[in-house]
């Protein structure tokens, strides 16, 4: 759903409404972003020399090493998958779905 179409259906039911809407979506999206974060850049580049030392190996490759490659792609799934629940739960509470106009917000 777009932003507008989105703002423009809860702003039906108050501004307050909306702004709670907004409010609660940016929060989920910080979480999201930091959880990125940890996982590409921390257990990446900053953690994975710790990584390597204090976890087990995944096949032949230590584990830092992993997380850096193949860990941080199955943890970007698990983030979208996530992200997709957070936001329907989100829209279902504040009445907001995807087929409300179907034209974007006009």
């Amino acid at each position: 759903m777009s932003e507008q179409s989105a703002t423009q259906h809860t702003q039906d039911r108050g501004p307050s409404q909306a702004r709670k809407y907004w409010k609660k979506n940016l929060c989920w999206l910080g979480v999201i972003l930091c959880v990125w974060f940890m996982v590409s850049f921390g257990c990446g580049i900053l953690l994975r020399d710790w990584l390597d030392v204090n976890f087990p190996k995944v096949g032949n490759a230590p584990f830092g090493f992993w997380m850096a490659q193949q860990g941080s792609i199955i943890s970007f799934v698990l983030i979208l998958i996530g992200y997709t629940f957070l936001m329907n739960k989100l829209d279902a509470e504040y009445d907001v779905s995807n087929s409300d106009n179907g034209k974007g917000g006009e």
